[in-house]
């Protein structure tokens, strides 16, 4: 199977229409199960996905020794990105991903850069994000150093998470910031209101991690009592309480809307982000084959003008109940600096 391709940059990189988001498969989403993984890692390129993400932090380098496998032979073949910037404790228990804080200094960036390229045995990493800015390093001494690292071959190009559109203008004045990845989904579309307009003005790939609102929107969640104890979305407001009774009762009216178009409602909420006039990449989260291939196909899913409105009506911009993360949950993205 082929799937369409879309450019990322002006550095020649190249993404499947739809990727894979690979932290579930060290952390967060129950116990891993590495076996598991790699084949879900390998039926993914069979099916035309060539756009893999991971970071130092996911599993503590688990995520990125788990790539290094799966990578060989292949390595061409994929577009790799990478982040660093959070600092975690190498005992600390799992989920928490904010141990010691955020650190974007040139210094811990070329530490955490050469650590990532040993673990996933490589020689340069596609697309390396500031994975969350620090209030403390300038984004413009962020964004230089990161050059530096492109034109050493290091990396291909940089990028940033959860900033807001003013960082993002800065970071690009200083070097084009070749992406920006962050949470998008027909239940986060916060974005929309001046981040997604700015990546179009200054020709920036947005890329939408969470793409099925961590699972909430493929309707196979009914209740939060499927989850694992251990599962970080039991700490998120929209798994709680009346919010999780709301935002299930909008994920019925989604499936009714699927009906008629003989897919699940993944991939229809999957199909409204890839269907976008500006091309939006999102990159679904999975360790199980099934659910990789139910993401994959919604490639062909095409929504109608009014298919999309009705969707949009449904879950317009704050539309969830419940906000993306509890204030004390140490993951939640922090404030961007202007």
């Amino acid at each position: 199977m082929a799937l369409r391709t879309v450019s990322v940059g002006c550095d020649g990189l190249q993404s499947s229409v739809i990727g894979l988001g690979c932290m579930g498969m060290s952390e967060f989403y129950g116990e891993p199960d590495d076996a598991q993984s790699l084949r879900t890692l390998e039926r993914a390129f069979e099916l035309g996905v060539t756009h893999f993400d991971t970071s130092n932090v996911y599993g503590r380098g688990h995520n990125e020794r788990l790539l290094s496998g799966f990578l060989k032979g292949r390595r061409d073949a994929v577009m790799l990105s990478s982040k660093f910037g959070v600092v975690r404790d190498p005992n600390g228990p799992s989920g928490s991903t904010y141990d010691r804080g955020i650190d974007n200094s040139p210094a811990y960036m070329r530490q955490c850069l050469e650590e990532s390229l040993a673990r996933l045995d490589v020689d340069c990493i596609d697309l390396y994000y500031v994975h969350r800015a620090d209030p403390n390093v300038p984004i413009e001494e962020t964004a230089g150093a990161l050059a530096d690292l492109v034109r050493a071959g290091k990396i291909r190009g940089y990028g940033l998470s959860e900033v807001s559109a003013d960082l993002l203008r800065r970071a690009h004045l200083e070097h084009p910031v070749t992406a920006i990845q962050s949470e998008y989904s027909l239940w986060t579309r916060e974005p929309e209101i001046d981040v997604l307009p700015t990546c179009q003005e200054l020709g920036i790939r947005f890329i939408a991690y969470s793409p099925l609102g961590r699972g909430f929107l493929t309707g196979a969640i009914a209740s939060a009592h499927q989850l694992s104890s251990d599962d970080f979305r039991l700490s998120s407001p929209r798994f709680q309480g009346d919010n999780f009774d709301k935002n299930l009762a909008i994920v019925e009216q989604l499936r009714r809307l699927c009906a008629a178009k003989n897919c699940t409602p993944g991939q229809i909420a999957l199909a409204w982000i890839m269907g976008r006039e500006q091309a939006i990449i999102p990159i679904p989260g999975t360790k199980r084959i099934k659910y990789l291939e139910e993401n994959v196909g919604a490639a062909a899913v095409t929504l109608t003008p009014q298919e999309r409105a009705d969707l949009e009506a449904l879950l317009p911009i704050g539309g969830a109940a419940g906000t993306r993360y509890d204030p004390k949950f140490q993951g939640a993205p922090r404030p961007s600096t202007s």
